[in-house]
């Protein structure tokens, strides 16, 4: 396993995308043209991966995303998610309709399940791929998936199907290493890992003995916690990172992390300063 570049391999689709892509979780509560100018500071700068959600404001997040790739749909790998509320056959086609309406677009690079919901499984994927025969999908995936739901996915859909995993993923959460990645890297299924800082206060403290470690790592390559952060949490060939920026500052920061090269020992420290702690129960998510 190699540490990030730019673009990967997104899991079995044979297709490069951005490592560092942009996530929208909330942004409609930013100051809209300053959220705009940072999602096309970010393609400027090569994420061109951005990631949305029905759920995302009632759709208001997907009409933000609209207005930022105006012009340069071509560019941009583009990922939206249909609330399992929605997740019937019928549901999950007319949810991706609406999608497609407010992206202002004819089509999604890929589609997720936000999460399990009531409707059985094999409805939601027998609906991807109606849409990916209509060309209304260009691949399809999941999100919140510990390892006995992908199981499930796989038993229906086949290998090969299921293109990418979205799930929870930041230093001080890494639960997913335990099961989930390694079977991510037997099946080629992408892992993107979302809020890789933590929720709202959840970063690591510079005072704090885990913090510590993490500012001296980035002190030596002249970067900063975050950037540090980030190139971590994408440290292997099947990891993908979504963070999310107000404003173009931020985006700019977030990209550099991609020039980063963390050497074993680097790698190692980290693993130390942020244990990785017992298997959980479920799958943590937010």
């Amino acid at each position: 396993m190699t540490h990030s570049k730019q673009k990967r391999k997104f899991g079995c689709l044979d297709l490069d995308v951005a490592v560092l892509g942009q996530g929208t979780w909330n942004v409609e509560t930013s100051d809209r043209k300053e959220a705009i100018k940072a999602l096309q500071k970010g393609f400027d700068l090569g994420m061109t991966h951005v990631d949305t959600a029905e759920m995302y404001g009632a759709g208001k997040a997907e009409e933000i995303v609209s207005e930022a790739i105006s012009g340069r749909r071509d560019e941009i790998f583009l990922v939206s998610k249909v609330l399992p509320s929605n997740a019937s056959k019928k549901g999950t086609i007319a949810a991706c309709e609406k999608s497609l309406a407010r992206l202002k677009t004819d089509r999604l690079d890929c589609y997720l399940l936000h999460w399990r919901g009531q409707y059985k499984l094999s409805d939601t994927i027998e609906a991807f791929e109606d849409l990916k025969c209509d060309g209304k999908i260009l691949s399809w995936g999941v999100s919140n998936f510990d390892e006995d739901d992908l199981d499930e996915a796989l038993a229906i859909a086949g290998e090969g199907k299921i293109a990418c995993n979205q799930v929870l993923y930041h230093l001080n959460e890494r639960a997913i290493e335990h099961a989930v990645i390694p079977w991510c890297v037997k099946h080629n299924v992408a892992v993107v890992g979302y809020s890789p800082f933590g929720s709202t206060g959840g970063f690591p403290k510079d005072d704090s003995p885990a913090g510590k470690v993490l500012k001296e790592v980035a002190d030596a390559h002249s970067a900063t916690v975050h950037q540090i952060a980030l190139s971590f949490l994408t440290r292997l060939d099947i990891l993908f990172s979504i963070p999310k920026a107000a404003d173009p500052k931020h985006a700019a920061d977030n990209a550099a992390a991609c020039n980063l090269k963390l050497s074993k020992a680097d790698i190692e420290k980290l693993e130390s300063a942020f244990q990785l702690g017992r298997r959980p129960g479920s799958l943590p998510m937010i």
